[in-house]
């Protein structure tokens, strides 16, 4: 209807209206001739006058009572509107088992693309509870956590997903740590991250699911260059990622299985750069603990700070202590110390005197999905229960980080780490192959891992996996 029809419109229903007026009012003034000539001059005239208030008086009560019982009633509904189609989706009926799936798939750049794929899941009454979008030049990359029925298997999932217009799917088993959502993720990541350096290739590990994470230093022990030279912006290929290590060298993050995307690119940097700008940093706790003869020990992280005091440390060992525990020339030893306090590759707990002397360190090395430890007790102090505390905290260290295995490699006549493993009263496999004993502990209190066979490949200072 054009603006000129609209006015004529308008005008036509403001004259009706008027004269509708019009007549009323002239009705009302007749109606009222009548009545005052009838009080006036009908010999009843008093009575009908008393009899109209009444009925006028009953009529507004009526007509209140009426109003204010109708007045929050809910309006009619259309029940061949509202009522379910037989055809549709019914909700998860209470006790049902249902399963949770992250899916990513991509779609077309293009409108009604995801409303397509959304209908198709609920035809298969797949709830959807949270959804990112990663945006690339060729279309769109959908990151989907669904609640399915537990009678939904994977296959049938994907064909749904797939007759939809998803192409290039990825799906596997989520948890409950997968309900938080991406931005809360994020800052906990980075809080983590800010609170300690070896806290980085975890948080990266959590953020990007199953992957490989390479970190390698920028010179070996005898001092051959080992990192490539990365751009200050890093990296990003199709299933790898690099950017320049924040103490020194390159970090690489491979996931063969699902490529990367930009968006996935740049939370990685941004965790990269606030590692890089926070600089090297461990939690400062502290805890004093009294050892059976009543001698006081401190023990807390360690770092390349405490260099110095552990080599002097290594100068007071015993060549034995030393064999036993670096299984090699004794010489090298001084030379992983470096590479074994670094952040990036794990974590150290140091034991210090009262006099603030060092006399033990233990170290937690990121190796895969199983994490190794190791501990290095002065001559002097042991046999007083230190390696046998170190042992425990890392233990309980590893499986904060939700690590599957704990493992230790000794010498078979190394009666002191095997009593302090089996101290852990954790179930232990043994492996003994040239008089090396690799000892492996699988507690059964570790929590599940989010991301089954994830891995993190920690590349040592000789170039050595």
């Amino acid at each position: 209807m054009t603006e000129k029809s609209s006015a004529r419109s308008n005008r036509r229903h403001h004259w009706r209206r008027d004269l509708v007026e019009l007549a009323a009012l002239f009705t009302a003034v007749a109606v009222a001739d009548a009545v005052a000539n009838t009080v006036a001059h009908g010999p009843s005239g008093p009575v009908l006058l008393c009899s109209s208030a009444v009925a006028l008086l009953a009529t507004a009560v009526f007509h209140v009572w009426w109003s204010r019982r109708h007045e929050n009633a809910p309006p009619p509904t259309d029940t061949g509107a509202t009522a379910p189609s037989p055809a549709g989706p019914a909700p998860h009926a209470a006790g049902q088992e249902t399963t949770l799936w992250r899916m990513r798939t991509t779609v077309r750049d293009e409108p009604g693309s995801l409303a397509a794929l959304c209908t198709a899941l609920a035809g298969q009454r797949v709830d959807i509870l949270s959804l990112q979008t990663h945006p690339l030049s060729d279309g769109t990359v959908d990151e989907f956590l669904l609640r399915a029925p537990g009678s939904l298997q994977p296959g049938e999932l994907s064909r749904t997903v797939a007759g939809a217009g998803g192409t290039h799917s990825w799906l596997e088993r989520a948890d409950a740590h997968d309900l938080v959502d991406a931005p809360t993720r994020m800052l906990g990541l980075a809080t983590r991250t800010a609170l300690d350096s070896a806290e980085l290739p975890l948080a990266l590990r959590q953020l990007l699911g199953r992957c490989t994470i390479h970190s390698v230093p920028a010179r070996s022990l005898r001092g051959r260059p080992l990192a490539e030279q990365v751009p200050t912006e890093g990296v990003l290929e199709d299933h790898r990622m690099k950017f320049r290590d924040p103490s020194g060298g390159s970090l690489t993050i491979e996931r063969p299985q699902l490529p990367f995307t930009p968006t996935e690119f740049a939370r990685v940097r941004a965790l990269v750069d606030l590692d890089a700008r926070l600089g090297q940093r461990v939690p400062p706790r502290r805890d004093v603990l009294t050892l059976p003869e009543g001698n006081e020990i401190t023990i807390r992280r360690a770092d390349t700070s405490d260099l110095a005091a552990a080599r002097e440390m290594h100068d007071r060992c015993s060549p034995q202590t030393l064999a036993l525990r670096y299984h090699g020339p004794v010489g090298d030893a001084d030379r992983y110390l470096g590479h074994l306090l670094s952040p990036r590759f794990g974590r150290t707990l140091a034991v210090e005197t009262a006099s603030g002397r060092l006399v033990a360190l233990g170290h937690l090395l990121w190796d895969g999905d199983e994490t190794e430890v190791a501990l290095l007790v002065e001559d002097a102090w042991q046999q007083r229960g230190i390696g046998a505390e170190l042992l425990r905290r890392l233990a309980g260290m590893a499986a904060e980080t939700g690590c599957e295995s704990v493992y230790a490699i000794t010498q078979a006549s190394n009666t002191g780490m095997v009593a302090a493993m089996r101290g852990l009263g954790l179930p232990l496999d043994y492996q003994i192959e040239e008089g090396t004993l690799v000892i492996t502990a699988r507690p059964a209190g570790l929590p599940a891992r989010r991301e089954p066979r994830e891995t993190v490949r920690i590349q040592d200072a000789s170039g050595r996996r």
